[in-house]
């Protein structure tokens, strides 16, 4: 097989509980990179209330890179505060190009560093470590890669170490973001709260006891409504003016008053669902939940969950335990909303992708308790 058509290969698989079975994962072939990106001091970011910013700048590292696939999937994976995602050689030039640009962007218009490297898989493999990657089908329209075998949190660690970092692009340079925006309302927790979850394993590459953990964590999501999904059946809350409208404006360099008459139209036909020609709005809003990222294995396992008190009580309980015996580490962060951020290719097409995190740190917040600890 051709190593540019390894991704388009792999079987997608429905059933998420699949994807904590190390054998549901193939490993990356030798001559594909992968890149990593993360925003330094998100936690200061944050504080000062900018998280749907940083938000915004992880999607926008998958966005440029979707842009410059010219319609080729690839494996990607989006963390909160940054973004990871492997591509077959003869992408790679391009790739280490659009990270650049979305530096350079990200540290111009909103005056946030971001860290951005790539890395060869001989390179991440002569660490001891792995890249594999499965397709969760997460709606009839979309899937989303996840990762195991260690080599992207190892990327991650040593681009914070300051190795593997790309020359930066010059003054200016702008990645093409067509299609990222935010503006769906936050949306409210129906059952207590939501919770962010990130659960690691303690040796870096996901073992036996890891594997057990995130089981046992998702046959307790598995009791909640939709397995905890925070979006709910007929789609997230729709607003006007959008609360990320200044960012996007920002982010596209497009006129705010443009903008403003654009999104007045969209959230008339979606607050009222007003059909514009083969348009279904209630089919979109309901295509949002289903194409969601509420939950994903990126070398442990992320989720957004709307929980109940009890359950986080038994989800505490599950990880303190497995923590205790040394398995995995994790952190757990509490908050009233969710947020979306999402990449439209085209509103007439069901392709398009949505990132789900907290709205009050989220992810960000909960990997810093594990590394405060």
């Amino acid at each position: 097989m051709e190593s540019a058509a390894f991704y388009d290969s792999l079987p997608r698989l429905a059933a998420f509980e699949a994807l904590a079975d190390p054998a549901s994962y193939a490993a990356l072939p030798d001559d594909w990179v992968v890149g990593c990106a993360d925003i330094v001091g998100s936690t200061r970011e944050i504080a000062a209330g900018r998280y749907k910013t940083v938000n915004m700048i992880g999607a926008a590292v998958i966005s440029a890179q979707i842009n410059a696939a010219g319609g080729r999937a690839f494996p990607y994976v989006f963390g909160g505060d940054g973004a990871a995602f492997a591509t077959a050689p003869g992408q790679a030039g391009i790739a280490a190009a659009q990270l650049a640009a979305v530096q350079r962007w990200a540290g111009e218009e909103f005056g946030i560093t971001l860290r951005i490297a790539q890395a060869s898989l001989v390179q991440i493999r002569s660490a001891g470590v792995d890249v594999a990657v499965a397709r969760h089908q997460a709606s009839p329209d979309v899937d989303y890669a996840m990762f195991a075998g260690g080599g992207i949190a190892w990327l991650e660690a040593r681009m914070k170490a300051g190795e593997f970092a790309l020359p930066p692009a010059r003054a200016g340079t702008r990645p093409d973001l067509t299609g990222l925006s935010c503006r769906w309302s936050h949306i409210r927790a129906r059952n207590g709260t939501i919770l962010s979850l990130v659960i690691v394993p303690a040796g870096g590459v996901p073992g036996t006891g890891f594997a057990r953990t995130a089981e046992a964590v998702l046959s307790i999501a598995r009791a909640l409504d939709r397995d905890g999904h925070p979006i709910p059946v007929q789609g997230a809350p729709v607003g006007w003016p959008p609360s990320g409208i200044a960012l996007e404006a920002q982010a596209g360099r497009r006129n705010r008053l443009a903008l403003l008459a654009e999104t007045f139209f969209a959230w008339a036909v979606l607050r009222f669902d007003l059909r514009v020609g083969r348009f279904d709005p209630r089919a979109y809003k309901q295509a949002v939940g289903r194409n969601a990222d509420f939950r994903k294995f990126d070398d442990g396992l992320k989720m957004t969950l709307d929980c109940d008190p009890e359950t986080v009580s038994r989800l505490r309980a599950v990880l303190d335990a497995a923590q205790a015996e040394g398995s995995i580490r994790y952190g757990l962060y509490e908050q009233e909303e969710a947020m979306m951020t999402c990449i439209v290719p085209s509103a007439m097409q069901e392709d398009h992708v949505h990132f789900i995190d907290g709205a009050a740190g989220g992810y960000a917040l909960a990997a810093a308790q594990i590394k405060a600890r």
